[in-house]
């Protein structure tokens, strides 16, 4: 058969999937599997590190085996993983000291506190382009190596490797030969120099992280090593693309050129601009970050995040058993009164971009005796509208554009029509789906397969970008933005009192 085929590995926060690619990118085979989460405290989030390992290696088994292929046919491997999230291994055994620390946990809020309150964020924020939040990995690495028994001992005497998931799941693959990750993965840690293209003493001193545990910085496209043999049947596979998941997407949506935006719903939404070798710093607490990098000329992007899109859904579903099924809002959004106006702040984990608050927590808000699931789902859907919208102007004040470019979508909460038409009204610009959503295991395979000379220069492959549907603005300006200011005034109260 030849080398003909791309394995992509797509590790999220709440499930590990894989998908096996031909060299034209479609998608021929899938396998998912769920893993648990853990909330050891309020506002903690963990994985054990064991289940991202153990449900990567069998779902690769298992799409391979999907497909009928023979391993040794898989020209190469993409990885796109959840971002942030935060492990330490010993190097000796490759066993984790403590359960991976997820992007959405919050334990060290204090600490970050502390740190801006000494006025260390502007220089966080001028090298890294990132805030001092505790979505990103710095602070959770200083936390393991502060609490966990024997962790910092360990760290001095060298014994200690850190790495995103990306990389610890290369160690893994690899068999220890690989100690690597990628310059976007890398520029989320809170900890890499982004426009000197290396990891920053100064920072690394100011969270008091040994610079051995840190892993070598490759190219988004190139080489990150080979599996060991026993993994898939005797073959060697080659490790050849990585990218955080929202690059990942962002490879995958072709967008290529500076001002094309991309958004992506799944557990939260991630929207980037491109802005090509621009180091745009925002006025509005976007993040600047790495888009993806090839040929060792990083790209940059402005970068909006939401803690919470898809999952409120998952929490009508799981927290309040209203529903049975994601796809049953839909019905309920298109049946809500329309005399009802409620609004859903979904702050569990504290406000993302463009607000940066992690106190804040949910509410809802506009109950009267009338309301019921109906108007209570209709308030969730519009509230990823609603904050999207929060991120899309952001970017266009520090853009500097006048015009709203298209909007490309993707991630699992995009086949839910009613919410993507809400999104085109909130934006007053169309949105776009386009007819491959899994664009961000089709951006890992990409990169992967530009390296194994499969895939087409950037260029030529932004050409086979297909629409599925394009949703156009229906309501006004005046009746969107009506409903925005509303939504503006919610927030609002809940920044000016957390505790309301």
């Amino acid at each position: 058969m030849g080398k003909n085929y791309i394995l992509a590995i797509d590790q999220g926060t709440t499930s590990t999937r894989t998908i096996i690619f031909d060299q034209k990118l479609q998608p021929l085979a899938t396998a998912q599997e769920e893993f648990a989460q853990h909330f050891p405290h309020s506002g903690w989030v963990e994985h054990d590190p064991e289940d991202l390992w153990s449900t990567t290696a069998a779902m690769c088994r298992q799409a391979i085996e999907r497909e009928h292929i023979d391993a040794a046919d898989i020209a190469a491997i993409g990885i796109t993983n959840q971002r942030e999230t935060t492990v330490v291994w010993n190097r000796h055994t490759g066993r984790a000291i403590y359960n991976a620390i997820v992007w959405q946990d919050r334990r060290t809020a204090d600490y970050c506190r502390k740190l801006r309150e000494a006025g260390h964020e502007s220089e966080v924020t001028n090298k890294t382009g990132l805030l001092l939040d505790p979505y990103f990995s710095a602070t959770k690495l200083n936390w393991i190596l502060e609490n966990v028994d024997g962790a910092r001992a360990a760290a001095d005497a060298g014994d200690l490797l850190f790495g995103t998931v990306d990389s610890y799941l290369i160690w893994r693959l690899t068999d220890g030969a690989s100690h690597v990750t990628d310059a976007t993965n890398a520029a989320r840690t809170m900890m890499y120099n982004i426009s000197e293209g290396c990891w920053d003493d100064d920072l690394l001193a100011l969270f008091a992280i040994p610079k051995g545990m840190l892993p070598e910085v490759r190219d988004s496209s190139g080489t990150f090593g080979v599996t060991r043999p026993d993994l898939f049947g005797g073959a060697k596979i080659p490790i050849l693309g990585v990218a955080g998941d929202q690059q990942a997407a962002t490879v995958g949506q072709a967008c290529f050129e500076p001002g094309m935006v991309k958004s992506t719903y799944g557990t939260g939404c991630f929207a980037l601009m491109n802005t090509g070798d621009q180091l745009v710093f925002s006025k509005n607490k976007l993040l600047t970050t790495i888009a993806y990098q090839i040929g060792g000329k990083p790209v940059y992007a402005l970068e909006g995040s939401i803690f919470v899109a898809g999952a409120v859904v998952q929490w009508l579903r799981d927290g309040l058993k209203m529903i049975r099924h994601a796809s049953e809002t839909r019905p309920l959004a298109e049946a809500a009164s329309d005399n009802e106006q409620v609004y859903f702040v979904p702050a569990f984990t504290g406000l993302g971009a463009p607000y940066w608050n992690a106190d804040c927590r949910g509410a809802i808000f506009g109950l009267t005796r009338n309301t019921g699931p109906a108007e209570i789902a209709k308030a969730a859907l519009e509230s990823v509208a609603f904050q999207t919208r929060d991120l899309i102007e952001a970017m266009r004040e520090d853009w500097g554009g006048s015009e709203q470019a298209v909007l490309r979508i993707d991630g699992g909460m995009v086949a839910n029509d009613w919410a993507m038409q809400a999104l085109a009204d909130q934006l007053a610009a169309p949105v776009d789906r386009p007819i491959i959503t899994e664009t961000t295991a089709s951006g890992a395979a990409y990169l992967a397969g530009l390296a194994a000379g499969l895939c087409p220069e950037p260029s030529e492959f932004a050409q086979q970008w297909v629409l599925e549907k394009r949703f156009e603005p229906e309501k006004t300006a005046d009746q969107a933005d009506a409903l925005y200011a509303g939504w503006q005034r919610t927030v609002a109260r809940l920044l000016h009192d957390p505790e309301v």
